[in-house]
């Protein structure tokens, strides 16, 4: 069946400079390939062909004052994906590296990841190649104060609720949610990842750490497997980083690696989590502090070594396309067992190959690490219905989506000829629900 390739070609000629997002798109198609066959109703709809073109891609300028009293201007983004499920929902990105094409590969993956919570959100990302590390936090205020004017008259708690990703935290969000108000005069929950004290949700922070966890143990225990006793190596250090290595730690695994841009660090007694927090969360320093504290740890310069640590489970966390096929081959010769895509597509196309053939369990990035967005939409409706839940409430119920993820996942690989494939069983998961709402809406949308 070759029913899409001619579609993944004109998304290269269309798309020519964007490698990221054809990645992307070639991905997903060739799962759909199965799906498409079976469902003529939706080619002849052109659903296909509409749901790799975004609805809207918003480009903009921003200009900010430095601490200096100099003008600085950078790039901002807003690519709403696909709205048939629900509003835009999607994370915000501030680092050198963001142009449109990655911001149009997350928004992608963003639509599908959204439809597998089964909550009603639909895709989106934005984000501006503002570089936050080494900026004071007046700095900080005056860029995001001038993203958000911006940004402010294309969202809203029922049109596109954004989000954070790398290089947007607590801080960030406040500094966005407050100028928002100020141009609005409204206080709705048009942004998540807020602070508890104006709207925030308990757990949010856990919340794509766990729940990675939480998928990658349910994919573990489908094969009489688990976290207890695990020697497992996460990339980065961010929230994701963290606190899936605090939920798999508290799993019964012994968590042996975290890494930054510049380096990783490698202690086989276990990394303490507690020192990782004072550095990255506190201080904001990079991840070679960590020997200072620990003196018979390893701090390596580069990040690519990493993968060269044995273990059992390997949870890359970091940034795209971070896991390689050379990378690939030597967690497999070294025992890996399981992976799971914290990070949004970290693994390149011949990683996870090598991952499918050499049959390591792989849990991709759309299933695995939706477990922040889904606490998200957890975030707007507490917003919505002007309440909180506890912790242990947020918790099980985001334990319960990252369980249904992974079922449903599953039984569409199985379904759909490709058992065991859970890149594949979530990329048509994912899909069909969007397919279905977006046929149901008629051709114009």
């Amino acid at each position: 069946m070759n029913l899409l390739s001619g579609l993944s070609q004109q998304v290269i000629n269309k798309n020519p400079n964007e490698p990221e997002f054809q990645q992307a798109v070639k991905e997903i198609l060739e799962s759909l390939e199965p799906v498409a066959a079976a469902h003529p109703e939706w080619m002849d709809a052109g659903i296909f062909d509409r749901i790799v073109e975004p609805e809207r891609q918003i480009i903009f300028r921003i200009s900010w004052i430095d601490d200096k009293g100099v003008v600085k201007v950078n790039r901002g983004f807003r690519v709403q994906f696909n709205s048939a499920i629900g509003p835009y929902k999607g994370g915000l990105r501030l680092h050198p590296s963001v142009n449109l094409s990655i911001i149009k590969f997350l928004g992608f993956e963003q639509t599908f990841k959204n439809s597998l919570t089964g909550l009603p959100i639909g895709g989106a990302k934005g984000g501006s190649d503002f570089d936050p590390k080494g900026k004071s936090d007046r700095e900080i205020m005056s860029f995001c104060q001038s993203f958000m004017t911006e940004l402010s008259k294309h969202i809203g708690a029922d049109t596109d609720v954004p989000a954070g990703d790398i290089g947007v935290g607590g801080r960030e969000i406040g500094f966005m949610y407050g100028q928002y108000k100020r141009l609005r005069n409204e206080f709705t929950g048009v942004l998540t990842g807020k602070g508890l004290s104006y709207g925030g949700s308990l757990a949010r922070t856990e919340a794509t750490g766990y729940g990675m966890c939480y998928f990658v143990e349910e994919m573990l225990k489908a094969n009489d497997k688990s976290f207890k006793n695990k020697t497992v190596v996460i990339s980065g250090s961010g929230n994701v980083a963290i606190y899936g290595a605090e939920k798999a730690i508290q799993l019964g695994a012994n968590v042996v690696a975290l890494s930054d841009s510049s380096g990783y660090i490698y202690d086989a007694n276990g990394i303490n989590l507690d020192t990782v927090k004072r550095i990255k969360e506190v201080e904001r320093k990079r991840i070679s502090e960590y020997v200072k504290f620990h003196p018979t740890a390893e701090y390596h310069e580069g990040c690519i070594g990493i993968w060269k640590i044995k273990c059992d489970i390997a949870l890359p966390c970091a940034t795209q396309n971070e896991l390689d096929g050379s990378s690939a081959k030597i967690l497999i010769a070294n025992g890996c067992i399981a992976v799971g895509e914290g990070a949004n597509m970290p693994s390149t196309p011949e990683a996870i190959e090598e991952f499918l053939k050499s049959k390591v369990l792989f849990g991709p990035a759309k299933a695995a690490n939706a477990g922040g967005v889904a606490t998200s939409a957890l975030e707007m409706s507490q917003n919505s219905i002007r309440y909180s839940w506890t912790f242990e409430e947020v918790d099980d119920k985001l334990k319960a989506i990252m369980s249904d993820i992974y079922i449903k996942s599953s039984n569409a690989a199985k379904e759909f000829g490709f058992e065991g494939n859970l890149l594949a069983g979530a990329n048509i998961a994912g899909f069909i629900k969007v397919a279905t709402a977006m046929y149901s809406q008629g051709i114009a949308y």
